[in-house]
C-alpha cells in the first residue's frame, strides 16, 4: 500500500464511514457469554466461535473454519492474497473472555454493552473480541482503499476459545495444524500499549515456569521439646530455601539460571527510560509501599527484561491460634520463575531440581512438581517486519511509536516455536481498560486506530515482511 496522504484518507474514510456498523456487531459479539473457565457456558463458547466463523464469512475470508480440540474450539481463517511472492500473516487472538457478574462490581450488566463518553463498555470489549474484530474492519478499509480484490498478504486467523483458561489444549492444536498454519510473520492483537497519550509496540514476553517443592521430615509432628534440635525440621529448611533463593543484589543464586539470557542492549535501556513512567503511580497500582529489584537495572527493566524468582506461598507446621511447640512434619514452598529471551525452561528446571537436592540435609525428602514451561519471546528492534508495524502504527496515530516489553506470559512463545516466525504485537488497548476487572472497556477512538493499522500493515508488510 504507497504511503501517501489520498491512501490515508481513503482508509480513514472508510473506517469512519463504517465504524458504527463495526460497534453494532461487536456489541453482538460481546452479548455471547463466552467464559471458557466456566463448564455451563460451553455452548457459549461454541456459540462465540460460530458467530466468528459466520462474521469472517461475511467479511470476504473464503476460508473460515471450526478448529475442534478436546476442550473449546478455535476459529480459523485464510484469505490468499493471489501473488506469487506475497508473504503469509497469522494473525492470533482470542474469543473467550473471563467470568463476570453484574455483583462483582459492574455498573451495567458486563454482557450487555453499553457505549457512553467514547468507550464502550462490556466483558471482552478490549480482552480480545474488540481487537480481534478491529481486523475485519482494517482488511476492509485495506481493500477500498487500494482497490485490491485481496488482501496484499496472504491473511490467516487463528483466534482460540481457551486463552482465558491457560491454553490447555493450544500447542497440541498449532502442533497438529502446522502445515495450515505456515507463514513468515505473526502478529499477536491481544496486548496494550503504553497510554492513550504514548502509542507503543511491544517487542517481547516473558516465560513462565512455576513449582510446588514439597518437604518431609519426621513421620508426624514430634514435641519440640523432646526432639528440636536434633532433627532436621521441614519449616525451617522451606525457610531457608526461599531466603536462599536471591543473593546480597537480589539476583536469582541458583547455579546456572542466567546461562543463554539475552541481555538487555543500551539502546533497549535508552528506549525504556524515554517512556513516561511515574514510579510513584506505578507502586499505588501495585499496592506496594517501595520498589525493590535486582541491582542495577530499572523498575521497568526489571519487570519487561530480567528474569526473576519469586516466592509464590510457603506453609508448614501449626498455623491455628496460640502456640503448639511441635516440629512439623511436612512444609510446602510455591515457586515462579520469569523467563526472559535466551533461557530454556527445562534447562531452568533441571537447575531448580539440583538447587533443591543439594540445599537440603539429610533427613529431609522432597518432591518438586512443575507445571509445565511457557517459554519467553523477543523480537529484535531492527526486524524488518517490526519495523512494519512500527510505520503502520505511526500512520495511524501520526506520531512517534515507541516500545515495550510485557512481563507476563501467554501462547505467542508456543506460536514462534512451532511455526518458526517471528512474534509481533499490536494491540491498542490501554492500562485503564480494566481486563479482568469489572466494567471493562475500550476507547472507540483507540478501536478505531487499530482497525487503521491494519489496513495500512497489510501493503507494508507485503514490501517488507520476508526475511
Amino acid at each position: 500500500m504507497s504511503d501517501t496522504p489520498e491512501t490515508d484518507n481513503a482508509v480513514r474514510a472508510f473506517v469512519d464511514g463504517h465504524g458504527p456498523a463495526f460497534l453494532d456487531d461487536l456489541s453482538e459479539w460481546l452479548r455471547i457469554p463466552s467464559v471458557s473457565a466456566d463448564p455451563a457456558r460451553a455452548d457459549d463458547v461454541r456459540r462465540s466461535a460460530q458467530w466468528l466463523r459466520e462474521h469472517l464469512t461475511a467479511t470476504g475470508f473464503p476460508v473460515a473454519e471450526i478448529w475442534e480440540t478436546p476442550g473449546a474450539p478455535a476459529v480459523f481463517a485464510e484469505w490468499p492474497s493471489g501473488d506469487p511472492d506475497a508473504p503469509t500473516v497469522l494473525v492470533y487472538g482470542h474469543h473467550d473472555v473471563q467470568p463476570a457478574a453484574r455483583e462483582d462490581g459492574w455498573r451495567t450488566d458486563p454482557f450487555d454493552p453499553v457505549i457512553a463518553d467514547g468507550r464502550l463498555h462490556a466483558r471482552g470489549a478490549a480482552d480480545d473480541k474488540g481487537q480481534v474484530l478491529f481486523h475485519t474492519l482494517g482488511v476492509r478499509a485495506h481493500l477500498a482503499a487500494t482497490g485490491r480484490g485481496a488482501p496484499a498478504v496472504n491473511l490467516k486467523l487463528l483466534i482460540e476459545g481457551e486463552e482465558e483458561s491457560g491454553s490447555p489444549h493450544f500447542p497440541g492444536l498449532i502442533r497438529g495444524r502446522a502445515d495450515r498454519l505456515a507463514c513468515d510473520t505473526v502478529i499477536v492483537s491481544d496486548t496494550g500499549m503504553w497510554s492513550e497519550d504514548t502509542p507503543t509496540v511491544c517487542t517481547g514476553m516473558r516465560g513462565l515456569t512455576d513449582c510446588q517443592i514439597d518437604l518431609f521430615g519426621p513421620d508426624q509432628d514430634i514435641h519440640s521439646g523432646s526432639f528440636g534440635g536434633a532433627v532436621p525440621n521441614p519449616a525451617t529448611e522451606a525457610a531457608r530455601l526461599a531466603a536462599a533463593l536471591h543473593d546480597g543484589d537480589r539476583r536469582v543464586a541458583i547455579p546456572g539460571f542466567y546461562d543463554g539470557v539475552v541481555e538487555l542492549t543500551d539502546r533497549e535501556r535508552e528506549l525504556f527510560a524515554e517512556l513516561p513512567f511515574d514510579e510513584d503511580a506505578w507502586l499505588r497500582t501495585a499496592h506496594s509501599h517501595g520498589a525493590l529489584g535486582e541491582a542495577g537495572y530499572s523498575t521497568l527493566e526489571r519487570i519487561w527484561a530480567r528474569p526473576t524468582a519469586e516466592v509464590n506461598g510457603i506453609a508448614g507446621g501449626y498455623q491455628g491460634p496460640g502456640g503448639k511447640t511441635i516440629v512439623p512434619s511436612t512444609a510446602q514452598l510455591k515457586l515462579s520463575f520469569r523467563l526472559v529471551a535466551g533461557q530454556d525452561g527445562e534447562k531452568v528446571q533441571a537447575a531448580v531440581r539440583d538447587w533443591v537436592a543439594a540445599g537440603l540435609p539429610a533427613g529431609i525428602r522432597h518432591e518438586i512438581t512443575f507445571w509445565g514451561a511457557t517459554r519467553p519471546c523477543l523480537t529484535p528492534l531492527d526486524h524488518p517486519a517490526l519495523q512494519s508495524v512500527v510505520r503502520a502504527m505511526g500512520r495511524a496515530f501520526g506520531q512517534q511509536i515507541r516500545f515495550t516489553r510485557e512481563g507476563g506470559s501467554g501462547p505467542a512463545a508456543d506460536l514462534q516455536d512451532v511455526l518458526a516466525a517471528p512474534v509481533l504485537f499490536l494491540g491498542i488497548s490501554v492500562p485503564s481498560d480494566g481486563w479482568h476487572a469489572p466494567n471493562e472497556k475500550v476507547e472507540l477512538d483507540l478501536l478505531m486506530k487499530g482497525a487503521e493499522t491494519a489496513a495500512y500493515l497489510w501493503g507494508d508488510l507485503a514490501d517488507n515482511g520476508r526475511v
